[in-house]
């Protein structure tokens, strides 16, 4: 049977495909129960992997191994990833982002609604931290771009104005609908602002961009 939505044509053709990943069969279970039950959603086992598929990971702790499975799924996969932690400390912060993870939930807030949420903005491209998580973010780069030293000579890699206005929004939460209506921009420009600074500089996602400016003092 095809689902469809009020605002027209069906969902089924644009499910996601996700892939789940728990260091347990319980939390497998669950998570797999909570996101079967989402129109949204498509799940796949791995063999089943396609280019748009995001990889929800539960991690009781962050140790090498789990850093090292961060970076498989999407350096070399390819997928985007969603990880689901108990407890991430000041010194994982960073190595987390820079595996390329761009949406994190905590564990204790992890509802089938809020995997969700997580889901559809690891999939548009978009970041989501949780509010907390974020500010410990700013403040970590912060002190890293305080305590840098910058040999005589470095070449800046510079952002335009319009990159940083974009990621000034992007640092306090926006998405993309509301950066264009901020900036009176169309969300194409918008994305197209973001994926321009990210090929250029080499960066993963909407966070790791974030990281970048803050640390190179841009914001």
């Amino acid at each position: 049977m095809v689902l469809s939505t009020p605002s027209g044509p069906t969902v089924a053709t644009a499910r996601i495909p996700v892939t789940v990943h728990a260091p347990d069969p319980i939390s497998l279970a669950g998570v797999t129960s909570q996101l079967s039950q989402r129109p949204e959603i498509r799940l796949v086992d791995e063999e089943s992997r396609q280019p748009g598929t995001v990889a929800v990971l539960l991690a009781v702790a962050l140790d090498e191994s789990t850093l090292s499975r961060l970076r498989q799924l999407v350096r070399t996969d390819g997928v985007r990833a969603v990880l689901v932690a108990n407890l991430i400390r000041e010194a994982e912060l960073l190595q987390v982002i820079d595996c390329g993870v761009g949406a994190i939930v905590w564990r204790h807030e992890a509802t089938g609604q809020r995997i969700l949420q997580a889901v559809l903005a690891a999939s548009r491209g978009d970041g989501d931290l949780p509010s907390d998580l974020l500010g410990r973010l700013m403040t970590q780069v912060g002190i890293m771009h305080r305590n840098a030293k910058h040999l005589p000579g470095d070449p800046a890699s510079g952002l335009t104005p319009r990159e940083v206005d974009v990621l000034r929004l992007v640092a306090e939460g926006m998405e993309t609908g509301e950066i264009a209506g901020k900036l009176s921009y169309s969300e194409r420009t918008v994305k197209n602002v973001m994926h321009s600074l990210t090929t250029r500089l080499r960066l993963r996602n909407r966070a790791h961009a974030v990281a970048y400016a803050l640390r190179e003092g841009y914001i």
